[in-house]
This record gives C-alpha cells, structure tokens and sequence, in this order.
C-alpha cells in the first residue's frame, strides 16, 4: 500500500470516528478533550463564538509565516489563510451581531499552536505544516459537528461550515503531502 493511501485512509477513519462520537446525543456543550484541543459545538451560536478565535489564532500564525518563510509555496498557502479566514471572521462576527445580539460570550479560546519565536525558513515551515494540520482537524470536526447533528439554524451557516469542512480537509491533505515531500 502506499503511503499517500495509508495517510488518506488514516485521516478519513479518524473524521469518520470522530463525527461519530461528536454526533451522539449528549456529547457535551463546550467539552475539550485537553487544553489546546478540539472543541465540541452544541448550536450554531456555540459554533460561531468558537470558530472566531479558532480562525483568529490560524490568521496571527499564518502571518509569521508569511513574514518568515523561505518557501514561495509556504508564504502563498500564509497569504490565502489570511485572506480566506479574515473574510470568514468578518462574516460570522455579521451573524453573531445580527441574529445573536443580546447573547453574553464568555468563551475563553485555549490556543492549539506553538508561539514560533525565533523560528524562521525550514524550522518555522516544519512547524507551522505540524500544528496546522492539527488546526484544520479541530476546525473540520467543529464544522462536521454542526452539519451531522443539524445545528445550523441559518443557511448562511451550514453552507459556511461546509465550505470551512471541505476547503480545511484538502488543506491538510496538501499540507502532509508537503511535509512528506520536504521532510
């Protein structure tokens, strides 16, 4: 077998495993696995307020890399995600302020990426590909979450989850093809 079949067929068992146990009833509203790891969402509200910050930390990271990198390819992939997830940010913030305005956030965002100082060119690259694969999975879970247990109450919002879940799955496929071609 090869190893870009293994790698698929490992990532697609764990998103498959995963949706499933986040799909059960009662899988707990805010539960994280550990600090820094993979939220659960119990309403489209709850997705909204913590995919903000989610996506907030991946656009801070991704301009160090864009700042740091050697890589054409790296400083690119640094330029779409700033791009992509600050017009997502804007958007849900929209969505929370329209539909959601008397609702308190009290949500405390726990980060799930390394700081990255010092780091620069390969180090920096290396880095940035291992916490943004493990990034985009907590991001792709928390949309399959929304989708599979029907949370959205917006159109807007499960069309954005999708779109969030599928751009964020090729993502992480290019990103391990890159680690495996460069390290």
């Amino acid at each position: 077998m090869s190893k870009g079949l293994i790698l698929f067929l490992t990532i697609f068992l764990v998103f498959g495993a995963v949706s499933i146990v986040f799909a059960q009833p009662g899988f707990g509203p805010g539960a994280m696995m550990g600090p820094g790891m993979m939220e659960s969402v119990d309403s489209e509200y709850d997705y909204l307020v913590k995919m903000i910050p989610h996506h907030e930390e991946a656009v801070s990271k991704a301009k160090i890399l864009r700042d740091n990198t050697n890589r054409e390819e790296m400083r690119k992939f640094a330029k779409d995600i700033i791009k992509v997830q600050t017009q997502e940010i804007k958007e849900m913030k929209k969505y929370l302020a329209e539909w959601y305005p008397d609702k308190t956030n009290n949500y405390q965002y726990q980060p799930m990426m390394g700081d990255y100082k010092g780091l620069s060119g390969e180090e920096l690259d290396y880095a940035f590909l291992q916490d943004m694969i493990f990034h985009h999975m907590g991001a792709v879970m928390m949309s399959q979450q929304l989708i599979v247990q029907d949370l959205a109450e917006h159109r807007s919002v499960f069309l954005l989850a999708r779109s969030i879940r599928d751009s964020q799955r090729q993502e992480i496929f290019m990103m391990q093809d890159w680690l495996n071609q460069w390290y």
